[in-house]
């Protein structure tokens, strides 16, 4: 059995601990980080700076693999979706979008989702695992590289406002948002992990602005993180009140309303930014109303935040309708006016189910939860008889 390490499971420090352990020096880890993640190269005997009788040990002991490609899909917009293979009847979807000062990747931090939002398609399916470090972070690893090949790459200005900072030859990849498929914080040491490796400037660089995690609102991991990483911070709202919120974000009977608007306040001395970003997905009838509306500005009036309300992305498993484009400026308009800075997401990549909420598809049959709980249900139905 081919038992070789993959490097991709290793953030700054665990390789640095790794190439210890092979009696090289401290400096290695770096020239292994700057050509796994800066070159994307996955053929140690490439890797030319490094001294013979390492690459020898390395290829020996270690490897670089990625996920398997189970699909690759384009959207009429540019938005490309990634179906990834994760064993074991798993399977992942990451999503790049590109604009134009900007490619975002949305990537996945679970197979499935425990926390079961009424409105996400990905939350249907059930949870199955945690990914490793490797798994979350050879998402972007496998995104930036490929699409650096492709003559059509668009290459990225490295600034926060769009003025020009500075040129990165090649870069493509210009944000990072942890907004794919599973709860972040519920898989906490492999995701900063990765997150450690996309602000390492030995590997990715990207800027604290520019990696952004969202959360249902895991408040004890909120203030964790703020402690060990404070990166950007999107917090899943969709509600204005505890009652709904139980409804539709059901993670809220643990951590309500008002610790979870504790835990943003004590956030953002910590944030890279100065604000949160809070998400919103408009349901017709059920979310967005005018006293909705109302409700929602007495809650977030005091904490300095955008709001970004999303269109919903209907499945049928849901029973929910998306609310009118005029419902949604209407609604727009009374936060704006009130005070509260207010976008409305742009979707993207609908037309290859890789719009918000939609990351599920093809992996709801390949994880095959249905059968999985028919087997536990069985299960306990013979041990409690």
């Amino acid at each position: 059995m081919d038992s070789r390490t993959n490097l991709l499971n290793f953030d700054p420090e665990g390789l640095s601990e790794y190439i210890a352990s092979l009696q090289e020096k401290p400096f290695r880890a770096k020239q292994l980080l700057r050509w796994i993640h800066q070159r994307g190269e996955a053929d140690i005997t490439q890797m030319s700076d490094l001294a013979k009788t390492f690459r020898a040990t390395l290829l020996e002991k270690a490897e670089i693999t990625a996920l398997p490609i189970i699909s690759d899909q384009h959207a009429a917009d540019g938005t490309r979706k990634w179906l990834l293979d994760v064993g074991a009847g798993d399977a992942v979807e990451m999503v790049y979008i590109p604009e134009d000062d900007r490619g975002t990747l949305c990537i996945s931090s679970q197979a499935g989702c425990a926390v079961n939002c009424r409105f996400c398609s990905t939350g249907k399916q059930g949870f199955s695992r945690n990914l490793s470090l490797g798994e979350i972070i050879g998402q972007l690893w496998m995104a930036e590289h490929t699409l650096r090949r492709e003559p059509h790459a668009i290459r990225r200005i490295d600034s926060y406002d769009g003025t020009p900072i500075v040129e990165h030859e090649g870069r493509v990849i210009s944000n990072v948002v942890l907004m794919g498929m599973g709860e972040p914080l519920l898989n906490y040491e492999p995701v900063v992990g990765a997150m450690r490796l996309m602000l390492d400037d030995h590997a990715y660089g990207l800027s604290r602005r520019r990696v952004t995690l969202s959360t249902s609102g895991v408040v004890p991991m909120m203030d964790r993180l703020a402690n060990d990483l404070p990166v950007a911070l999107a917090v899943s709202l969709h509600a204005p009140n505890d009652a709904l919120r139980d409804e539709l974000v059901p993670i809220n009977k643990k951590y309500p309303l008002k610790e979870l608007m504790a835990a943003c306040m004590r956030y953002l001395p910590f944030a890279p930014r100065d604000f949160l970003t809070f998400e919103y997905c408009m349901l017709d009838g059920v979310n967005d109303t005018d006293q909705h509306a109302k409700e929602l500005v007495e809650l977030l009036k005091r904490i300095p935040c955008k709001l970004n309300l999303i269109p919903f992305n209907p499945f049928p498993e849901s029973g929910l309708k998306r609310s009118s484009t005029a419902r949604v400026q209407d609604f727009a308009k009374r936060l704006m006016d009130s005070g509260i800075i207010t976008t409305v997401r742009k979707t993207r990549g609908d037309d290859i189910a890789a719009a918000c909420g939609q990351l599920a598809g093809d992996v709801q049959d390949r994880t095959n939860v249905r059968e999985r709980m028919q087997v536990v249900k069985f299960d306990r139905g013979v041990l409690d008889s």
